[in-house]
C-alpha cells in the first residue's frame, strides 16, 4: 500500500540544507513511483520545486520554525495532513511533532559553536535530543556526524542510519563555452588568478585564518610570473555577523586583494569553481562538507582541513592541512599552485571522488528508511 509522506521543504533556500532538500526531492521523484509526497514550503519558494510528478503535492505554510509558537502550530497543521510518515530535514524538530517521523542531522555545530551558556544552552540540547529520540529513525550525513550525535546527545547507534549527501548533479554538466565563462567573470571584474572559498560564513568556517594564510602566500609569490596578482574570492552569506573576517583583512593589509561577493546564482558559482586556481576550505568543523565536492566536480584542485567529516568526504583527492595552523594552510595552497603535476593529479582524483557520491543512491537509502520507519 502506498505511503503518504510529508517532507518539510521550508529551508529549501538555505546553504547545504537547501541543496539536500532540492536534490533529494528530485531523486525521489525519479526513483519512487509508488508513494505519495506532500512538500510543505513557503509560497515564494514554489519555483524551486518545479518539474515534479503528479504524486508530489506542494502545500504552503508560512510559519517560521524560529518562533516558539511553531512548536504547537506547525504540528497541528501537520496532523491535518493525515500522513503515514513525516521527514524533517533539519535538527529543529517541533516539541509536539506527530509520529512517526524521520530526522536528518547535517551537523551539530549549533551545540559546539553557537550554544548559549546556562539554561538556554541546556534547553537547546534538550530540544535536540528529544527530537532525535522521538524520531523513528535518524539520518546522519557522514560517519563523523553519526559519531557526534552518539557522543554529544547520547543517541543509540542503532537509532542512526548513515546516508551520505552528494553534490548537485548540475556541477558535473558540461563546461560552458569559453566566451560565456569569460563573460561571467568579466561581469564580476575577475581578470586575475584567484583562490576561492564558497559557503556560509560562520565562526567554525575559519575564514580569518584563510585570509591570513592567503596573505602569507601572496607575499611569497609577489614576483611569480603567474600568481603575482593572486586574489582571494569569498562567496558566502551573513558576513556582517562576523566582524572578525573584515578585521583579518584589515590587519593583513589585504583589502585590495580579497573580494566578498555574497550570494551568486548557481551557474555563476559553477563558473567560479571551474576557473579557480584552487578551492580552499579550512573549516574547523563540518557535518559533511559539500563545497569541496562541488569544487572537485567542477575540476578545481581542493585544499581542505584534516578535521571532522572532511577527510572522510574528500578522501585522498585533496591537499589536507591543519586548519588551526596558518602556515600549514599556506603550505597546502602553495604546493597546489606551484606543482603542476600535482595539480593535474588532484583534478583527476577529485572528479573521481565526487562521482563516488550520488543522489540516486542517497534517495534509494532514504526510501528504505521511510519504509522501515513507517512499519515501526
Amino acid at each position: 500500500m502506498p505511503l503518504r509522506i510529508v517532507l518539510d521543504a521550508r529551508h529549501i533556500r538555505d546553504f547545504g540544507v537547501g541543496t539536500y532538500i532540492r536534490n533529494l526531492t528530485q531523486a525521489l521523484s525519479k526513483l519512487d513511483r509508488e508513494n505519495h509526497y506532500t512538500l510543505v514550503t513557503h509560497k515564494a519558494d514554489t519555483p524551486l520545486l518545479g518539474g515534479l510528478p503528479e504524486k508530489h503535492q506542494i502545500i504552503f505554510y508560512e510559519g517560521r520554525d524560529t518562533e516558539a509558537s511553531e512548536h504547537f502550530r506547525y504540528p497541528m497543521f501537520l496532523r491535518g495532513l493525515h500522513a503515514d510518515l513525516f521527514h524533517i530535514p533539519i535538527t529543529m524538530v517541533p516539541l509536539w511533532m506527530p509520529r512517526p517521523f524521520v530526522v536528518t542531522v547535517h551537523d551539530v555545530s549549533r551545540l559546539l559553536f553557537d550554544n548559549p551558556a546556562g539554561w538556554r544552552g541546556d534547553l537547546r540540547r534538550f530540544r535536540f535530543r528529544r527530537g532525535l529520540m522521538r524520531a523513528a529513525s535518524v539520518i546522519a550525513v557522514s560517519l563523523a556526524t553519526k559519531g557526534d550525535v552518539e557522543r554529544l546527545l547520547g543517541i543509540p547507534p542503532e537509532h542512526i542510519r548513515l546516508i551520505y549527501n552528494a553534490p548537485d548533479p548540475r556541477f558535473f554538466e558540461h563546461t560552458p563555452p569559453a566566451g560565456e565563462r569569460r563573460g561571467i567573470l568579466e561581469r564580476y571584474q575577475i581578470t586575475y588568478p584567484y583562490l576561492l572559498y564558497a559557503g556560509t560564513i560562520r565562526s567554525q568556517k575559519n575564514i580569518p585564518r584563510l585570509v591570513e594564510a592567503f596573505a602569507v602566500v601572496r607575499g611569497e609569490l609577489e614576483n611569480h610570473p603567474r600568481y603575482k596578482d593572486l586574489r582571494l574570492v569569498i562567496i558566502g552569506d551573513e558576513l556582517s555577523r562576523y566582524p572578525g573576517v573584515r578585521r583579518a583583512v584589515i590587519q593583513t593589509r589585504m583589502a585590495n586583494a580579497v573580494r566578498f561577493l555574497g550570494f551568486v546564482p548557481f551557474d555563476t558559482l559553477r563558473v567560479f569553481y571551474e576557473s579557480a586556481a584552487a578551492f580552499v576550505f579550512p573549516s574547523l568543523y563540518e557535518g559533511f562538507g559539500l563545497p569541496p565536492l562541488e569544487a572537485m566536480a567542477c575540476g578545481a584542485p581542493v585544499v581542505a582541513s584534516n578535521v571532522s567529516s572532511l577527510p572522510e568526504v574528500v578522501g585522498d583527492a585533496a591537499m589536507i592541512v591543519n586548519p588551526e595552523n596558518v602556515f600549514d594552510i599556506a603550505r597546502g595552497i602553495r604546493e597546489v599552485l606551484l606543482d603542476e603535476v600535482l595539480r593535474q593529479k588532484m583534478v583527476v582524483a577529485g572528479l573521481e571522488q565526487a562521482h563516488r557520491f550520488s543522489w540516486e543512491r542517497t534517495a534509494r537509502e532514504v526510501l528504505e528508511t521511510y519504509h522501515r520507519a513507517a512499519r515501526g
